[in-house]
């Protein structure tokens, strides 16, 4: 009987709201654009950070990593004709830090620029001279071959892995293990093609390019030595790195922040110049995330502001309901009808009012960000979460403000009723 009654008054509400189409139409509008813009903005907000929070992401939230920096002062010097520059890490750096008993790996590399060279073809190389542990920190799909091993590093074999887009440019349509490739005066056999990342041409580098050629660190050193030398400006710069980078990978999450602070001071021990800098990626991905937070609450306050217009436009429309329909009221209240069903009526032309211009919104909040996406290139994310969080906004939209004018359409006096005009 109860349900027979609310589908009764449902009805009747859709009927009342279809007497004044135009006007209904209207005040719906007012959050069709706010439900959409909460969705949109929302999407817009997720997809702009999820990109970075991704390449943070692979660097490792169980790794810290160290780089070797030039200081200022080196840089002043070389400029003036320097005979050589001195910095960066050292190869005892990775026997101390191993050390550290929250250590689980380190992962030394060596950083050459060689240009690579197989016929005709040839493009400028990023050689890393590293260990096969490198691949276990640094996961990317072998597509062809294997990686470095152990046993590379202790026969020093001229072996490489490349990135697939350094393999396209070099191997073109040849076939592309067993291959030899000269980079930088030694022939090297090309074991393994790894496939490129496409992130880390961005703003937040990963450890690895898309012109990477892995080597073993031990044939780096002895092939190619730990000086670098290079004319630029008239100038000859020459620099001494024995290592360029680290990776080191800790025992447990909890542990890295603590670690890091003890890889710092050790390294200000060892070093007298600050030649190095850390990166911790769970310190970068918890500030990351703490920001997207506050982007997306920023960003669905401002959608929220349309949603209170378009609320208050419901609420406005519902008052000039209540005086038109003053008479109808009486009428109503004269025959029998109780203080709750008047309330009821009221209550649910807010609801579908406000109901139906959430539905129309979250399409329209699901097709902006698509627009965005396909025409600005921005990548978007339109989270369920959103999706439940506008129905239920529009559902509270309808509650609040129409509880007002029904309260209010419910308290008018039967007599007086009957007497308006």
């Amino acid at each position: 009987m109860k349900r027979l009654r609310l589908l009764r008054d449902i009805h009747l509400g859709i009927k009342n709201l279809l007497l004044h189409k135009l006007r209904s139409l209207l005040t719906m509008m007012g959050v069709v654009f706010g439900v959409g813009s909460v969705i949109a903005m929302l999407a817009v907000g997720e997809g702009a950070s999820k990109e970075a929070l991704e390449q943070i992401r692979r660097m490792g939230s169980h790794n810290v990593i160290i780089t070797a920096m030039k200081p200022t002062a080196e840089q002043s010097a070389a400029n003036s004709r320097v005979r050589m520059s001195i910095y960066g890490l050292l190869y005892e750096d990775e026997g101390r830090i191993a050390a550290i008993p929250s250590v689980a790996r380190t992962v030394p590399v060596k950083v050459i620029l060689k240009q690579g060279r197989l016929g005709r073809r040839t493009m400028e190389l990023r050689v890393m001279g590293t260990t096969a542990s490198w691949f276990r920190l640094v996961r990317r799909p072998v597509l062809a071959g294997r990686v470095l091993s152990d046993e590379d590093q202790l026969r020093r074999g001229n072996v490489v892995v490349l990135t697939e887009h350094g393999a396209r440019r070099l191997l073109a349509t040849e076939a592309s293990i067993g291959k030899f490739v000269l980079i930088g005066g030694e022939y090297f056999e090309v074991v393994g093609i790894v496939q490129s990342d496409s992130a880390s041409e961005g703003a937040m580098q990963t450890p690895d390019q898309q012109t990477d050629a892995y080597i073993p660190l031990k044939v780096a050193k002895s092939r190619f030595g730990d000086v670098f030398s290079q004319r630029k400006d008239g100038t000859r710069i020459r620099e001494l790195v024995q290592l360029h980078k680290m990776i080191v990978e800790v025992r447990s999450i909890d542990e890295v922040e603590g670690t890091a602070e003890a890889i710092e001071h050790m390294l200000k021990r060892f070093h007298k110049k600050q030649d190095y800098s850390l990166s911790v990626p769970l310190a970068l991905l918890r500030q990351a995330e703490a920001t997207k937070r506050t982007f997306n609450i920023v960003l669905g306050s401002i959608a929220g502001i349309s949603l209170l217009v378009g609320g208050i436009g419901i609420m406005n429309i519902m008052l000039a309901n209540v005086t038109e329909r003053t008479r109808e009221i009486g009428i109503r209240r004269a025959i029998g009808a109780k203080r709750r069903q008047i309330v009821m009526q009221f209550l649910i032309e807010t609801v579908v009012l406000s109901m139906a211009g959430g539905g129309v919104g979250i399409g329209m909040g699901v097709l902006i960000p698509k627009m965005i996406t396909r025409f600005a290139g921005m990548p978007t994310v339109v989270s369920a979460s959103s999706l439940v969080l506008s129905v239920g906004i529009s559902l509270s939209v309808g509650l609040v403000f129409g509880i007002y004018p029904a309260l209010r359409a419910a308290r008018l006096d039967p007599i007086e009723a009957l007497r308006h005009e």
